[in-house]
């Protein structure tokens, strides 16, 4: 209380210097929160890559996903090749070709249920229903990420409709935090009609549905290095890239070390900023309370004792702009993920682990930053103090 009481002598001084701080903390709670989904979703990204090569047409521009449209012959040249334990091919498009560019990353995956031939690490699981099964190619059948199922209202046995056709839901995926998140999963063929109806007229009369795919997922042989098994594929099969797990890391990863920079940028920029005016703050409490601070002095108060005051004072700043700035970071943050929860967009991820170093780090700062003016404090002489007007 007797802190408190201390502050509050100087409300305007004060107020506008938990203010600052404030407003740095509110920004890095709300970067770093950003950050934080975008770290989960590369972290599954690099987790699905794992152990993989994708193989996708040569004109391909998209970076982990194929939207090119290959035919399905590459799979077979591919599974000819040493050192392939399975190659499944894959139709993948957009979800919605209007939606903006976060909705463009929803989309639709067409697979071959256990094409993978059971060398598939990442491992889905319906929260609802069931997953897809082989019997279901010939079907209108669809298996829901958890994203998706919210944006789209639907749940087990509701029909939703695609691009012209209409699919049954039988399931709903458990959340991963990554891409599956925000897809729509159909048997193979039924991917292939969507996929052939969204192509030029010429090239529909040219290959037919049933030998359409966008990209083929390779599982190396065990003990295959997938770099050299991915610069075979490109060169005994014409016209095709490839991706393994490290290139994803490296490519996406370093997108990401671009924005882990803005965070600490932004954390610079609130050390700077608050930290100047903590300083301020508590180089202004000093000259006013000279005297003060001269009679603690005269009667026994030691160097000690005078530093830990202030230095806690200014530690007691730092802590209020620091709550303050990761309440009003978690109001926009679930305001924002709210906002966008129906259309499948959550952008923001605040852990306990970024709540509580935002507001140690605004107390560490506000330590800091009164130590300078507290020990300035401490060394003056008691008796120039006492004459101090």
């Amino acid at each position: 209380m007797r802190l408190l009481r201390q502050l509050s002598r100087r409300k305007l001084r004060t107020t506008l210097t938990i203010l600052g701080i404030t407003i740095g903390i509110w920004a890095l709670v709300v970067f770093s929160s950003m950050a934080n989904k975008i770290n989960a979703l590369v972290a599954g990204g690099s987790q699905y890559f794992e152990g993989k090569i994708l193989v996708t047409d040569a004109s391909n521009l998209a970076v982990g996903i194929g939207l090119t449209p290959m035919n399905i012959d590459v799979a077979d040249q591919i599974r000819d090749l040493d050192g392939v334990a399975a190659a499944a091919p894959e139709v993948q498009m957009i979800f919605d070709p209007e939606a903006n560019a976060f909705g463009g990353a929803q989309t639709i995956v067409g697979l071959v249920d256990g094409s993978d031939e059971g060398n598939e690490t990442f491992e889905l699981r319906a929260a609802q229903g069931r997953l897809l099964t082989a019997d279901d190619e010939g079907h209108r059948r669809i298996l829901l990420g958890s994203d998706m199922a919210r944006q789209l209202k639907a749940g087990i046995g509701d029909t939703i409709e695609m691009r012209g056709e209409r699919f049954e839901v039988v399931g709903i995926l458990e959340p991963t935090l990554t891409a599956p998140d925000s897809s729509v999963f159909v048997p193979l063929e039924s991917a292939q009609v969507l996929f052939h109806k969204t192509l030029p007229a010429a090239v529909q009369e040219a290959i037919p549905a049933e030998e359409l795919i966008s990209q083929v997922v390779v599982f190396p042989d065990s003990g295959t290095d997938p770099a050299a098994l991915a610069a075979l594929i490109e060169e005994r099969v014409d016209n095709t890239k490839t991706l393994t797990g490290a290139e994803f890391d490296e490519q996406v990863g370093s997108a990401t070390a671009i924005f882990n920079a803005i965070i600490i940028g932004v954390a610079i920029i609130s050390l700077v900023v608050g930290g100047l005016s903590v300083i301020n703050t508590m180089a202004m409490s000093v000259a006013e309370r000279t005297r003060e601070i001269g009679i603690k002095r005269a009667i026994g108060g030691s160097r000690r004792r005078i530093i830990r005051e202030l230095v806690t004072e200014a530690a007691v700043i730092g802590l209020i702009g620091g709550l303050l700035g990761l309440g009003l970071g978690a109001i926009v943050v679930v305001l924002a993920n709210e906002a966008g929860r129906d259309s499948g967009t959550i952008l923001f991820d605040l852990t306990p682990g970024t709540a509580i170093f935002a507001v140690a780090f605004s107390t560490i700062l506000g330590m800091l930053a009164g130590v300078i003016p507290a020990w300035s404090a401490a060394r003056l002489d008691p008796v120039e103090a006492l004459r101090y007007e």
